[in-house]
């Protein structure tokens, strides 16, 4: 497979004529947006594991095995765990006749996994391309570089590659993000294009940021941030962007299906909950106290605390 046909093969797969296109198809997915796991999971508080809830179980599972390269780490007739490198990343709980998450209510935009370095996403891009894998879009965000896709029950998915921070562009605590097309044929110039050696994926992957529907971009900064303690590091029209540690971000907002949401159906499919990993008890002690004082949800749990936000979202917040 040569790189022109590699490239145009993903270009065919993402539904698009042009890396601008390409781009196009990539605007709302993220609006912005690299060191690897070494910086974003390094942080006081980081993206640890998320849980859907699926009607297919063992169709989604595959899926995330084969598309993405997560291992299974257990399987059962009513759930699944995967990751990478011994680290679970992602469980599947099976929910027969669930009805579908609604695009236009308050939950999973997608899940963000993050290679370890840009050469491990040219590898997953080959990889993609040999297993007309459908992909929506394309991206080059400054910060990294993406590519954007769904999984069979349509829970959105985001693979990246972070650019060294030191490349990053900060002004009065706003990081510089874009949209513009991605270098797919710089990408490639770093693999073998003739064949894939992506077996899976590499033990450095992690989920590097989660990224939201909600109802409201106020309501949910003032949980995200004044509750959680995320900072903010970026805005633009209709989403905002948070982080600790000077990530350019764990958490990405948005309204632009789902303004004036209401509260979750939580019997429907999509986004049960995700856990972030927490650096400190001093830090799990702070939070349990603001969301109190928030009047948000704190039940406490094993190694930590469950919230929710505004709209029902599961938040659980792990000492690490």
């Amino acid at each position: 497979m040569t790189i022109d046909l590699t490239r145009r093969t993903l270009l065919h797969l993402a539904g698009a004529s042009s890396l601008g296109a390409a781009a196009a198809g990539a605007a709302q997915a993220e609006g912005t947006a690299g060191s690897g796991p070494t910086f974003a999971n390094r942080t006081p508080m980081r993206v640890g594991m998320v849980t859907l809830r699926v009607r297919d179980l063992d169709k989604v599972a595959d899926y995330y095995r084969d598309a993405i390269g997560l291992t299974v780490m257990t399987r059962t007739a009513t759930g699944a765990r995967l990751g990478a490198g011994g680290v679970p990343l992602l469980d599947l709980e099976r929910r027969d006749g669930a009805a579908r998450d609604a695009r236009n209510a308050a939950g999973l935009y997608h899940t963000a996994f993050l290679m370890p370095t840009r050469k491990d996403l040219a590898r997953w891009l080959v990889h993609a391309a040999a297993n007309r894998i459908p992909l929506s879009g394309f991206a080059d965000h400054l910060v990294s570089e993406s590519v954007y896709l769904d999984d069979p029950e349509g829970n959105g998915i985001e693979v990246y590659a972070d650019r060294a921070p030191e490349l990053w562009q900060w002004n009065a605590g706003t990081v510089t993000m874009a949209t513009d097309p991605l270098d797919i044929d710089g990408l490639l110039a770093l693999t073998n294009t003739r064949t894939t050696s992506y077996a899976r994926a590499p033990d450095g992957l992690r989920i590097g940021h989660m990224h939201l529907r909600v109802g409201d971009l106020e309501q949910a900064d003032r949980f995200y941030g004044g509750a959680i303690g995320f900072d903010p590091t970026r805005k633009r029209t209709g989403a905002a962007f948070l982080s600790s540690g000077r990530y350019h971000h764990h958490l990405g907002i948005n309204v632009w299906q789902s303004q004036g949401a209401g509260r979750r159906d939580d019997t429907a499919t999509g986004l049960a909950w995700f856990s972030l990993e927490i650096a400190t008890q001093d830090i799990l002690q702070a939070q349990e106290q603001r969301l109190r004082q928030a009047g948000a949800p704190a039940v406490v749990i094993t190694d930590g605390i469950e919230t929710a936000d505004p709209w029902g979202t599961k938040v659980r917040l792990i000492k690490v």
